[in-house]
């Protein structure tokens, strides 16, 4: 049975100019224990699409289509109904983990409250033990004692990996990514990103990995979709999408990738101060 099914889902905001389509007609698949990109700039509706998976669109947004989760339509239920979905069976990790979370309680407690509200009865000593092991699944040392620790204690890796290890307690289906290692530099992007592969392989999670970034994804996930104004323009294999890219949108953007095999940057040097180069057409024949 196929993890996620996303069908024509359509999302819809109210301007004074009249609807705008954040997200249109997209489709997605993942299977169960894969892992899915969704790349793409700026506001090519990449990010909006994780929220309306998760039914957290803001309340103006109208959303149609549908969004199963191993064949159950989440369009279907109640906020209530969502709500015990959210975090259980799908979890999502934001890119800024120091506003989701709370400067005012330790991150054992923060945990151990995300693993009790969608086990209830649990006692606070089970949930402490969860806390403790989670942070220990995402590799963060002395666990035991670093539950006890606030938020602006740990750097800014560490905290992403707690984050990870907070939408892991419940052991969910599905993890959904959005610009994990965004704002971390590239040694600790790497770890982030190992530490990802790690947990697919330990747990079966399927991933969604939402980001800009196309070496993320390179390294990360199978299947790869492009996002452009709301739209898929490309969808296919890393491999496909890399070796042979179909759409010129997705070409530009490989084109902007640095390569390792570049003669130093001269040819890129000699077309960026050729006033008669069209950086665009050249872009879309790369």
């Amino acid at each position: 049975m196929t993890l996620l099914e996303v069908r024509d889902l359509t999302v819809t905001f109210p301007t004074p100019r009249g609807p705008l389509d954040a997200v249109r007609s997209l489709d997605l698949d993942l299977e169960p224990g894969g892992a899915l990109g969704i790349v793409g700039e700026s506001g090519s509706g990449k990010s909006m699409t994780s929220l309306a998976i998760m039914g957290l669109l803001p309340r103006a947004a109208r959303r149609t289509g549908s969004v199963r989760l191993t064949g159950q339509d989440l369009a279907t239920l109640s906020e209530a109904e969502l709500r015990r979905v959210r975090g259980d069976r799908v979890a999502m990790v934001f890119q800024d983990p120091l506003s989701s979370l709370n400067p005012y309680y330790t991150v054992g407690l923060q945990i151990e409250e995300a693993y009790r509200a969608h086990r209830p009865g649990t006692t606070r000593r089970v949930a402490r033990r969860v806390a403790v092991e989670a942070l220990e699944r995402v590799h963060i040392r002395d666990a035991a004692r670093r539950v006890h620790h606030y938020p602006h204690q740990f750097s800014g890796g560490m905290r992403q990996r707690v984050m990870i290890a907070m939408a892991l307690c419940t052991e969910p289906e599905l993890l959904i990514a959005d610009e994990p290692t965004t704002a971390l530099d590239v040694t600790v992007q790497a770890q982030i990103l190992d530490l990802l592969q790690e947990i697919r392989r330990e747990t079966g999670t399927g991933l969604v990995l939402i980001t800009h970034d196309l070496a993320v994804v390179s390294e990360v996930t199978e299947h790869l979709v492009v996002m452009k104004d709301g739209r898929c323009v490309e969808r296919g294999t890393v491999e496909q999408v890399f070796t042979d890219p179909r759409h010129p949108y997705t070409r530009a953007l490989l084109a902007a990738v640095p390569r390792i095999d570049d003669e130093i940057g001269e040819l890129r040097a000699v077309r960026a101060t050729d006033p008669t180069t069209d950086p665009t057409t050249d872009g879309a024949r790369a």
